[in-house]
């Protein structure tokens, strides 16, 4: 998969190439040999064609050039010292990679390439020093053009470069993430290197996460609560054309996508993590809302195609629960020009249509509830529902239930008080219509909490919490 350049690392690559290199003097120093440097004047400001049919004609030459040989120092060794030197050899290298597959595999026939360039990456922590960014294209381009998957690659290399990778997309700099982002994109080549991204998540996905967050502008403490609560709050929808809230540009954006979605390919094994640590479905139905352009669009809605297939059971509950199945709908009625995008949403909607056909609102409860997450739906206002359905809570799964709702509670939810109030009405219907289940909702701490909350300054809780300790008491007098 191709992409643009970021302007600012076409820029640094432009700006070195053009740089005078007093190659002779060079040479006299010992700074490279005279057989490295007639190498080096054969393929450097030749036509691309030129270049290619030079470097085919004599790879081994170009390997030892590069990475060295028993007895035969490559140019990085004895260049050194020579900044200048090495910055022009790594961008003629990336760029000889770029156009000529057959080198990067040629370089992998000296066993491990990458014992000059690993170094490099932490030649500087500051973000001003072009070596470690340079390194790391020359790196890159040699995985993704050789798609090597031997140990010196997978073990050795992958590691740090997504480390090193990582630290672009942390940065403030815009331009330098979208670097990290693309490079991610070029290195997810086979499942292998996606284990590897996926194994160092802490790295490489979860800065990631915190991009496509800013652009929903979530930046609370508590963003699965912030997250939640915006399926329930009537906000205006903005559409964005030059770039969305947290100074998220849309390239920028798309480059994150496109990454998440490569990692979705293996959604079998990574959806369900992915989305109890990140909310995925949640964050990505929130922005399929907000989606600017048919190309994000496009990946949001196919790397929940994929994350949903893969993982029916335990992700469809939560994309009812964001209402997914209702955005759905709303898309199906826009023209959209790419058929992919459009197959993907009628996939999509299929799925969920399937799933929501047979599922009963009990399980719609149980959904919300082992989300972590309450909001006033239908069911917790609803007197039949509690009627019909208080003891099977109670039961399902030897307590699970309450157990989850007693964790729920036991959270302070500074910014969606509402799940206080909803947990404290949903305990009030628990001892209306089962009290003599109360012990069981004791022993997880319930009566105690509810008690708390009747000091809490949000009215709704008070009132609430107020009425279950009222019916609580009423039916442990009756029992009297």
């Amino acid at each position: 998969m191709s992409l643009d350049p970021p302007t600012y690392l076409a820029s640094l690559q432009s700006n070195i190439r053009q740089r005078p290199i007093p190659w002779d003097g060079a040479v006299r120093a010992g700074t490279l040999t005279e057989d490295q440097l007639q190498k080096i004047r054969a393929v450097d400001k030749v036509k691309k064609e030129q270049r290619k049919q030079i470097v085919e004609a004599d790879l081994d030459a170009y390997r030892i050039l590069f990475v060295g040989a028993k007895g035969q120092k490559s140019v990085f060794e004895l260049a050194t010292k020579r900044q200048d030197v090495v910055q022009y050899i790594l961008v003629l290298l990336r760029d000889l990679l770029a156009g000529i597959p057959a080198l990067a595999k040629a370089l992998f026939k000296s066993g491990d390439p990458y014992q000059h360039f690993l170094p490099l990456l932490g030649h500087s922590s500051s973000s001003d020093d072009p070596v470690p960014l340079l390194t790391s294209t020359v790196l890159v381009s040699l995985m993704a053009s050789s798609k090597d998957e031997s140990a010196a690659t997978v073990d050795k290399a992958l590691p740090m470069i997504f480390s090193y990778l990582s630290s672009l997309t942390k940065n403030s700099d815009a331009g330098l993430q979208d670097i990290g982002v693309q490079e991610y994109s070029s290195l997810l080549y086979s499942r292998v290197c996606r284990r590897q991204f996926w194994d160092q998540r802490s790295e490489t996905v979860a800065p990631l996460i915190d991009i496509l967050r800013s652009a929903l502008g979530v930046n609370s403490d508590d963003v699965s609560a912030s997250l939640w609560k915006s399926t329930t709050t009537t906000t205006a929808i903005s559409r964005f054309e030059g770039s969305l809230s947290g100074g998220v540009g849309l390239q920028l954006l798309y480059h994150v996508l496109l990454v998440i979605w490569q990692l979705s390919f293996d959604a079998s094994e990574v959806g369900d993590e992915l989305n109890d640590e990140y909310d995925i479905v949640l964050l990505y139905t929130q922005l399929l809302r907000l989606s600017p352009k048919e190309k994000t669009t496009r990946l949001l809605v196919s790397t929940l195609y994929n994350l949903l297939s893969a993982n029916p059971n335990s992700l469809l509950p939560t994309a009812v629960l964001a209402r997914l199945p209702a955005l759905l709908q709303n898309l199906t009625a826009k023209q959209f020009s790419d058929p992919d995008l459009q197959e993907d949403l009628d996939n999509l909607r299929v799925l969920l249509d399937e799933y929501t056909k047979t599922k009963t609102t009990f399980d719609e409860y149980v959904a919300e509830v082992n989300s972590g997450h309450l909001r006033w739906s239908p069911p917790h206002r609803n007197t039949v529902f509690w009627a019909e359905n208080a003891r099977k809570i109670l039961d399902y799964e030897n307590g699970e239930l309450v157990k989850k709702l007693a964790e729920i509670m036991s959270k302070p939810w500074e910014n969606d008080k509402a799940v206080l109030a909803i947990a404290c009405n949903d305990i009030g219907c628990l001892v209306r219509e089962v009290p003599g289940k109360r012990t069981q909702l004791e022993k997880y701490g319930l009566k105690t909490r509810v008690m708390e909350l009747m000091g809490e300054a949000d009215e709704n809780i008070r009132w609430e919490s107020l009425r279950t300790l009222g019916g609580w008491l009423k039916y442990s007098f009756d029992a009297k």
